[in-house]
């Protein structure tokens, strides 16, 4: 790392406890946890709900520390301990990230969306790992703080840094952005996750396109085609270079089941594809490539890192039969005696919930899902959640587990209660005694739920009992 005392003292001044520093000397290391500190690291303190990182300056700086940032709010500060002052130091972190990201020069992609982030992250990580070494975000780095802790592994041997971007609150993409300054930004669609924090889906739209905020002037924004409320927001912000990315001439698989949303005055695509679902195919550009992972939705995403590897100039039919591994929870298959397990239980939002049970309903076999509660979509919940139900009975599914409670778990059943084989459960174990009456071999059944409705535990269930 290149950063140097004197670029601290152009962001906060000089230190409070030394003004004879050697202005040229490297800063070490940046360090955020004290428990895995090594002498000569750079130490800030951040604070959080249930800890407070300047209750370990002493332990730190007698463990060798080169020099930390502190609030202007904490009184103790070890004598001796080079530091500089600041009202925040999580802000703090974040500008020694930017500057971090800033003289390594490693090109950044930059993703966020209300539903796709993690799989759009993986498929442009594999499409831009056929040609150099790429660094990503991993598990749950995506925001204020897991953020510049990507940003500051990066090294000139990396080809590409792509960093993911979570959102809960109007501002934290703008601070992301920042801290990335993207090279290339993909907002990979506008839908209902966090209605309940941000009121609006025009909030919501308004909030993805922060991204935008230090996206450089000279760089590409890539977006979903057919999306008029993503682009009246996105003409209050950007004004650059953008891509517009479709299936066919249809909607975006975010808006298909908001039609209202659409409009024709909304520009061409840039990129259109053409999805052949029995072969698992993906035709764009008269080249045909296979899907990674199957699914409209995830095509979709797919066409996004084709946008990308393009943008940096690489042979497009190194990604003809491109590979990717996602994250636990996501567009997994999975065969448990005989019968087909569609993993999708790390998240949901209502728009992901048609994509996976019109994923489902392509497979062969009896159809049925264990949806659960979607949760932080506020006064509008009742309804998306009845909404999910309804799609789910105008697919003709064959049986549905509604794992919930209280006013989602009615509104459901009024809606779905007429399949076949329909039962309301309030917990994972229940719904196993449900399914050991429906299920056999050459069934497909999907799991899907917010995370905190754990419903990644009907799995082991599901082994023990089929496997």
């Amino acid at each position: 790392m290149a950063i140097s005392f004197r670029q601290l003292n152009e962001l906060w001044g000089l230190p409070s406890n030394d003004s004879s520093l050697l202005l040229d000397q490297a800063l070490g290391p940046i360090s955020i946890d004290s428990r895995n500190f090594d002498s000569g690291s750079f130490f800030v303190p951040l604070k959080g709900e249930h800890f407070d990182g300047h209750d370990f300056l002493l332990e730190v700086f007698e463990r060798g520390a080169q020099g930390a940032v502190v609030s202007c709010y904490t009184e103790n500060i070890p004598d001796g301990l080079l530091h500089w002052v600041v009202e925040d130091t999580l802000y703090a972190y974040q500008q020694l990230a930017n500057l971090h990201r800033l003289d390594v020069g490693t090109p950044v992609v930059a993703i966020t969306g209300s539903t796709g982030k993690t799989t759009t992250r993986e498929l442009i990580r594999a499409a831009l790992s056929t040609t150099g070494e790429v660094l990503a975000s991993e598990g749950n780095n995506n925001n204020d703080i897991g953020v510049p802790l990507t940003l500051l592994q990066s090294s000139p041997c990396h080809f590409a840094a792509v960093i993911e971007m979570g959102m809960r609150a109007r501002g934290e993409i703008e601070r992301l952005s920042y801290c990335t300054q993207p090279d290339i930004a993909v907002i990979t669609n506008i839908g209902s996750a966090h209605l309940g924090l941000l009121g609006s889906r025009q909030a919501i739209a308004a909030a993805k396109c922060e991204i935008t905020s230090f996206l450089r002037p000279d760089g590409l924004l890539l977006i979903p085609a057919g999306n008029d409320l993503l682009e009246q927001e996105l003409s209050k912000s950007w004004t650059g270079r953008v891509k517009r990315v479709s299936l066919e001439l249809e909607q975006s698989p975010d808006d298909i089941y908001d039609k209202d949303l659409c409009s024709e005055t909304c520009p061409l695509p840039d990129l259109i594809g053409q999805v052949d679902s029995g072969s698992r195919t993906l035709k764009l550009n008269g080249l045909q490539y296979k899907l990674p992972l199957e699914g409209r939705h995830n095509a979709l995403n797919f066409m996004f890192a084709i946008a990308v590897a393009m943008e940096f100039g690489i042979n497009q039919s190194l990604l003809k039969n491109l590979e990717v591994i996602v994250p636990g929870g996501r567009s997994r298959k999975v065969n448990i005696g005989g019968l087909t397990v569609l993993d999708e239980t790390y998240n949901a939002s209502p728009e992901a919930m048609y994509a996976s049970l019109t994923l489902l309903m392509s497979q062969p076999g009896r159809h049925f899902a264990v949806l659960g509660t979607m949760y932080e979509l506020g006064r509008y919940s009742a309804s998306l959640h009845q909404s999910v139900a309804q799609f789910a009975v105008d697919l003709g599914l064959d049986g549905l587990v509604v794992l919930a409670t209280g006013i989602e778990a009615d509104v459901m059943e009024s809606v779905a209660s007429s399949l076949r084989y329909f039962a309301v459960v309030p917990s994972p174990e229940k719904a196993i005694d449900v399914l050991e009456d429906w299920l056999k071999p050459g069934d497909v059944i999907l799991l899907k739920a917010s995370r905190n409705v754990g419903m990644e535990s009907l799995l082991p269930l599901i082994k023990e009992l089929f496997g």
